[in-house]
């Protein structure tokens, strides 16, 4: 059973996490540890970031300076195909706009669709290093809902160039991104939701949220949504909280505001123990109260949080 199909039918409150690919040059052990880690709470699926191209200057020995294009952490491909073989698990790799060329994009769904993995997040990505504002790559989209567009003219057998090719006997599924608290671009959260609801009618299956720790504006996102049309399963992503730095950096760099109770908490850790144990707490509540009100899923966030994750989902599930 596919995800989309999965997320759509009923079902207890499932766990799921999302993976980076390693570091360029490194080892996909740690990739492995951490879904061993939490294998046994028995995932409904894994989630794998890509990151966009960067460009990177070299000074050759002549003065002379040389562009290079480089992605800090390649292989998501690869990195879905080897977490589908090794454990079984559905790999849900994100496809996005940043970075990539319609044509970069056309060669990961054939690569995909040749290894089986039809599961996929579609989102547009961050913007690059350095820039103020979102700028397409030239010869890529502007926004996901394009890439949607793409990914549904492929699955009907019709290539970038306006070629045929053959219709896939498993179709591409494909989940995009909600934020409770608005996207930073959006003008308000009525034109957010308003773009979302075409992502939706354009195909999407599900919505997967950005990490927030007020659980209220979850449920207002989700009513809201539904007010505004959105049938589809909104899953809520959590990340636990786990440095010192999250505190100033987590609400600057994702645009999230932490609620009263939790600030309060956070100035009064010292170190970064005090705040796992803070996050651990927190994320019990968070999960425990999205699972009561029968969330389809719990989506977590496992960038270096792989052991608050566990102690969550012990006390959870």
């Amino acid at each position: 059973m596919g995800v989309s199909q999965f997320l759509n039918t009923p079902h207890d409150t499932a766990f799921s996490m999302e993976v980076l690919p390693p570091l360029r040059g490194k080892s996909i052990d740690s990739v492995f540890r951490t879904i061993e880690r939490l294998l046994p709470f028995n995932p409904a699926y894994v989630n794998i970031t890509t990151h966009r191209t960067e460009t990177i200057y070299h000074e050759t020995d002549s003065g002379m300076f040389e562009r290079f294009s480089v992605k800090s952490r390649p292989g998501t491909v690869a990195v879905a195909a080897a977490i589908h073989e090794r454990y079984g698990i559905p790999a849900v790799p994100h496809l996005i706009c940043s970075g990539f060329t319609q044509s970069d994009i056309e060669n990961e769904l054939i690569d995909l669709s040749f290894l089986g993995i039809t599961d996929l997040l579609v989102l547009r990505g961050d913007r690059a290093r350095g820039e103020n504002r979102f700028t397409p790559t030239p010869g890529g989209h502007t926004h996901a809902l394009e890439l949607c567009e793409q990914v549904n003219r492929f699955n009907e057998g019709v290539l970038m160039d306006g070629s045929l090719c053959e219709k896939l006997e498993k179709p591409f599924t494909y989940g995009v991104a909600g934020y409770p608290e608005k996207h930073e671009e959006a003008m308000n959260p009525a034109t957010d939701l308003e773009n979302l609801k075409r992502k939706v009618e354009a195909g999407a299956t599900y919505v997967v949220t950005q990490m927030f720790f007020d659980n209220k504006k979850y449920f207002d996102f989700v009513l809201r949504a539904r007010e505004a049309g959105i049938r589809v399963p909104i899953i809520p992503g959590l990340k636990p909280l786990t440095t010192l730095t999250h505190q100033s950096m987590l609400p600057k760099t994702f645009h999230i505001d932490f609620p009263e109770e939790l600030s309060e908490e956070l100035r009064k850790c010292r170190s970064n123990d005090e705040v796992k144990d803070l996050g651990v707490e927190w994320g019990i509540a968070q999960a425990r109260e999205l699972r009561a009100a029968g969330v389809p899923s719990i989506h977590f966030y496992s960038m270096n949080a792989a052991t608050s994750i566990e102690r969550i989902a012990k006390a959870v599930y």
